[in-house]
């Protein structure tokens, strides 16, 4: 035991007590033998020495958290190489996905292997602080927001559930942009996540794949008149494999998750190098990388628009020959794929699998068309996760001709039988082709992705009661009435072990303490906290837990932004990407009408309330980039002035993540789920605040539909015109001038906007985004802008009852263990995939 002094890590005598009781508490859901925690102090001084090449007098806090990390890493290793039996005649899931928001891995690593007392003991008695550690690891932000971060809890739940899984991206070598505010701008830089390293992956550059760009495509026939078709591709790059291990709960099974990096099949061109162009040399080298440079490079321009469709094709078209190569190798014959492999193409960015797959398969192994079909459609299945228009990809056709040449052919090919095949049998009026036609000739002919999907897989999925209702009735309704049985709803879920163990301990320990351990296996349990929801005792315990969230995320805020706020006021948070239909504008607009009816009535005993805000917009996305510099703008004036005080303050975190939804959400008191209704496909944020204990204030939209039934309508702020009424508004017409002028305290707040009450530095800057939302009002801002101010009202009055407040809460938590994704996970398991899950 090193006995190390606090010049050498910083740490005293309080903080070593405060880990001996984290130690108990961990121990509460682990089984620890006591040679564990010695075990593990050994394994993380030997890859301190040998592997981060440090000594403990030296080492500093980044080197602590690499040998940390590599020895859990190791634990993983093991469970992850342990031999499964019969393991080849477990039908393998394959999950094809743009993002994997998977956030940072040690806690959940330790987490579901149950670790973490005995890291925690190991760190202890070398004097150094896990918790310091945990805050040291780089998310990794290879996703966007709900996507990406559906894509991991769905990784995580997979191995939970015993389900064998291999996920599929890409190793983007700069995640999401990182975020900062420069004058209440957003501004961008690049997120190096990779810039300590990562201590979870495994390079494999023995797996490698070619994946093929450009050229032509030459045709011949036999001599018995069968054309056969050869692709002379412009350009190769390859792909290059890294795995992460993906533990699931208690170990029983790890799963692998495969990104892959491009790489230049000739990276260097010597004779152009010598020559003295040194940079000309290496252009193949800084084309083809770029396929895996940034996620989400912006497609505004027509080289970014093409570089997006590259990053699709790579990943997929890799992904799918890897599990070509894997199955021949286990079975023998492509034949029987879809006896032993299901494909999931989480949104539309690997829609492209269809005519890929269909390419490999008559192209590379030489079967007859009707047989790949056969193959294709058992093996695909899609999730489509929007509605929204500009969401459903289309690709001009002769984009898709000139870069995936072979593949126009193919989905030419696919189109037409589709649409004889409809006409032959009589399905279809004739008049009503256009709209199932994979190709749309009215906007300048575009290959619609979705269809694609649709057409290619056996199923089709959305992702709450509500979207899937609506894929049926409006974006596939034709295709719907031609396979009827093909659309299927799986409302998502999110991964307790991350959401609920991990972002909120307290929480956790008082659930156990209140219905047993058995909790920690079965999140249904937790219902067992409803006959505690009028426990005054246990009102007082469950909300001193949450009131310490509160105290840690009021120091972020502090540390992040030099705001104080109480943390005894409501946390009012609105956490997401942003964008119009999430309509954080809607919430910016209530913050000014509160704050102009503070000013007026001073004196009224109005509650105290930190409105919290955290997300990012797109870069090229310039209305929510303004509305952004809004919402700063307000805070700026609001925090400022002395008249309101510490009865609003409003706080706009930046470089939102995975580490910091998971301060943030166990905080919240209210959570903002306030979409134009129709639009939200699910929302997963909706089920981790309400999981936590927030009561949601939102419209009748995604997953919230399902929320209120399960949570009980009367314990949720439901607010605003439902789907079908929006739909009749639309059908009205946008303008909002009569709603607005209906409503003198939203024409108030437009005015004050507008005028340059937040914005005197430029009192123009907003007139124009009040001008448009009176003249086109598509998101239903102002429309539902009366009915959101009296559900807020409705907030303030229940805040002022903490017995009924914590009684709605404590219920909210009760009553959400239906939204685990070990259920979503179950029931693509047993109705899409065919494949055995534990549970």
């Amino acid at each position: 035991m090193f006995d190390l002094d606090r010049s050498a890590n910083g740490r005293t005598q309080t903080e070593r007590s405060d880990d001996a009781t984290a130690i108990v508490l961990d121990q509460q859901y682990e089984s620890v033998s006591e040679n564990d925690a010695a075990a593990l102090r050994a394994a993380i001084l030997g890859k301190l020495t040998y592997q981060v090449g440090q000594t403990p007098e030296t080492a500093t806090d980044q080197d602590w958290f690499m040998a940390t990390a590599l020895a859990v890493r190791d634990r993983v290793v093991d469970a992850w190489n342990r031999p499964k039996e019969a393991e080849e005649q477990h039908k393998k899931v394959c999950y094809l996905s743009m993002e994997f928001l998977i956030g940072r891995l040690l806690s959940e690593m330790m987490g579901n292997l149950g670790l973490t007392s005995a890291v925690r003991e190991a760190l202890a008695d070398l004097g150094i602080s896990l918790d310091t550690l945990r805050g040291i690891e780089t998310d990794a932000a290879l996703g966007n927001g709900g996507l990406g971060r559906l894509a991991a809890c769905f990784m995580e739940s997979m191995a939970t559930t015993d389900v064998r899984a291999v996920g599929y991206g890409i190793r983007y070598d700069y995640g999401l942009f990182k975020q900062s505010f420069r004058a209440g701008w957003q501004q961008e830089a690049p997120d190096d996540w990779m810039a300590g390293g990562n201590p979870w992956e495994f390079e494999r550059s023995h797996i490698v794949y070619p994946v093929r760009f450009g050229g032509f495509v030459e045709s011949r026939s036999d001599s018995s008149g069968k054309t056969y078709h050869t692709w002379n591709a412009g350009e190769t790059v390859l792909a290059v494999a890294h795995d992460t291990p993906v533990a699931g709960w208690r170990g029983k099974r790890v799963n692998t998750l495969r990104l892959w990096a491009a790489r230049a099949e000739h990276p260097l061109k010597l004779d152009v190098f010598n020559a003295g162009d040194h940079v000309g040399a290496q252009a193949n080298q800084a084309r083809a990388e770029a396929i895996s440079r940034v996620l989400y490079p912006s497609d505004a321009t027509p080289e970014g628009h093409e570089l997006r469709l590259r990053q699709e094709f790579f990943f997929t078209s890799a992904s799918l020959q890897d599990l070509l190569h894997g199955h021949l190798q286990e079975h023998g014959t492509l034949a029987s794929l879809p006896d032993h492999a299901a494909i999931q193409l989480n949104d539309t960015h690997p829609a492209i699998a269809v005519a890929e797959l269909m390419r490999l398969l008559v192209d590379e192994h030489d079967f007859g068309w009707d047989e790949a079909w056969r193959i294709t459609t058992g093996t695909l299945s899609y999730t489509n996760h929007t509605l929204m228009p500009e969401a459903l990809e289309t690709w001009p056709v002769s984009v898709l001709e000139r870069v995936l040449p072979r593949h126009m052919q193919i989905i030419y090919l696919i189109n037409w039988l589709h649409i004889e095949s409809v006409t032959r049998d009589g399905r279809l009026d004739p008049a009503s082709l256009a709209s199932i036609s994979l190709i749309d000739e009215q906007n300048g002919r575009l290959v619609r992705m979705g269809h694609l999907a649709f057409i290619g897989s056996h199923k089709v999925n959305g992702v709450s009661a509500l979207h899937t209702d609506l894929l049926r009735k409006t974006v596939f309704r034709d295709l719907h009435a031609l396979y009827p049985n093909r659309i299927v709803n799986k409302t998502n879920g999110i991964t307790v072990r991350r959401w609920f163990h991990q972002a909120n301990p307290g929480l956790r320990r008082l659930a156990v303490s209140a219905v047993g351990d058995r909790v920690l296996d079965d999140i249904t349990v937790l219902a067992g906290l409803e006959r505690y929801a009028e426990d005054g005792a246990f009102q007082q315990r469950f909300a001193a837990e949450r009131h310490q969230n509160k105290l840690l995320l009021a120091q972020i805020i502090r540390s992040r932004l030099d705001l104080s706020v109480d943390p005894d006021a409501l946390f009012d948070v609105q956490v997401k990407r942003i964008h119009e239909y999430k309509r954080q504008l809607l919430n910016v607009i209530e913050t000014v009408a509160l704050y102009q009816a503070i000013k007026a009535e001073p004196n009224r005993n109005w509650i105290s309330r930190v409105k919290v805000f955290a997300g990012k917009a797109a870069p090229s996305y310039t209305k929510a980039k303004l509305i952004i510099k809004l919402a700063n703008d307000v805070a700026r004036v609001v925090n400022s002035d002395p008249v309101v005080g510490d009865r609003l303050k409003v706080a706009f975190l930046p470089n939102y993540n995975v580490s910091l939804a998971e301060s943030i959400i166990p905080a919240a008191d209210l959570s903002e789920q306030i979409s134009t209704a129709g639009l939200e496909a699910s929302g997963t944020g909706n089920m981790k605040f309400a999981l936590n204990g927030a009561l949601t204030i939102g419209t009748l939209d995604g997953a919230n539909v399902e929320i209120s039934e399960q949570v009980g309508l009367e314990n949720l702020f439901i607010f605003g015109m439902t789907a079908d009424q929006v739909e009749e508004r639309r059908r009205r017409g946008l303008d909002a001038h009569d709603v607005i002028a209906a409503s003198p305290r939203l024409s108030g707040a437009l005015e004050g906007i507008a005028s340059g009450q937040f914005s005197p530095d430029d009192r123009d800057r907003y007139r124009g985004l009040v001008e448009s939302l009176k003249g086109y009002d598509p998101y239903m801002i102002a429309a539902d802008f009366e009915a959101y101010w009296a559900a807020q009202r409705d907030v303030d009055r229940l805040w002022c009852e903490p017995g009924e407040w914590w009684r709605r809460s404590i219920l909210n938590t009760a009553r959400m263990g239906w939204f685990s994704s070990d259920r979503t996970i179950r029931e693509y398991a047993r109705e899409i995939w065919n494949v055995p899950a534990e549970g």
